[in-house]
């Protein structure tokens, strides 16, 4: 599937909301039909940035710095013949950088959250992000639990089962990834980024339907909402769960 990224750096006082239709392809040469911005979050040194180094441009750097502040990348891709962009915003885990919170979630309608499975603390901290998510971004957010670094499978300290039991109580699609051998990291990204298409798409067919009767606008170029988890069609990776 042929993509192109870009990186860039915004600070806070940039941090707009990046969901729309028609267009908004930041200076793209083709035409973009949605743009979705995507957060990463969890602890510090997880494996946040090194996922959407893989996912953004196949890469892994085994040197990789802590990510300081917010920054991100984008990748563009064909979802059922329509031009997707993902706009994935990768944010530093450590607390000193959580001023930035609130632009950070804003605008936001997926959402990955990160854990290492070789350290516990990393899942146990999970509750806490997972939160904060939720008292900053959209409540209808399309979330997915993911366990990072199953390359390091005999230092495992957190049990697929555990993981997958958090995920089906609180509604996540689930998946374990490894940035380093690239499992699964594009798989993680298409369920979330498809899940997104999916429903708009619904929204859209029912807003076609709405406008044949009473003959309102377009929603071109007007923010979509996300309807709840109740309504989300379940993942159909078996890796993956929600409830």
């Amino acid at each position: 599937m042929p993509y192109h990224f870009t990186r860039e750096h915004r600070t806070e006082s940039e941090c707009y909301p990046a969901f729309m239709a028609s267009g908004g392809g930041y200076g793209d040469s083709q035409k973009i039909d949605y743009v979705f911005k995507i957060v990463l979050i969890g602890d510090s040194a997880v494996g946040k940035s090194q996922i959407l180094a893989r996912f953004s441009r196949n890469e892994f750097n085994l040197d990789s710095k802590a990510t300081i502040g917010v920054e991100f990348q984008t990748r563009t891709l064909v979802i059922q013949h329509k031009s997707i962009k993902a706009q994935i915003w990768d944010t530093a885990g450590q607390e000193r950088y959580r001023a930035v919170t609130s632009a950070y979630y804003r605008g936001a309608v997926g959402a990955m959250l990160v854990y290492d499975i070789t350290k516990r603390q990393s899942f146990d901290h999970i509750p806490r992000w997972l939160e904060e998510l939720r008292s900053h971004a959209d409540k209808n957010i399309v979330i997915i639990l993911i366990g990072n670094k199953t390359d390091l499978e005999n230092q495992r300290a957190v049990p697929t089962e555990d993981a997958k039991e958090f995920a089906e109580k609180e509604g996540l699609f689930f998946l374990e990834t490894s940035a380093l051998e690239a499992t699964n990291v594009e798989t993680a990204f298409l369920t979330v980024l498809t899940e997104i298409f999916n429903i708009v798409n619904r929204k859209n067919l029912a807003a076609g339907e709405d406008q044949g009767k009473s003959n309102v606008g377009s929603l071109t170029g007007k923010k979509i909402l996300v309807p709840g988890p109740a309504q989300v069609i379940p993942a159909k990776n078996s890796m993956c769960c929600r409830s």
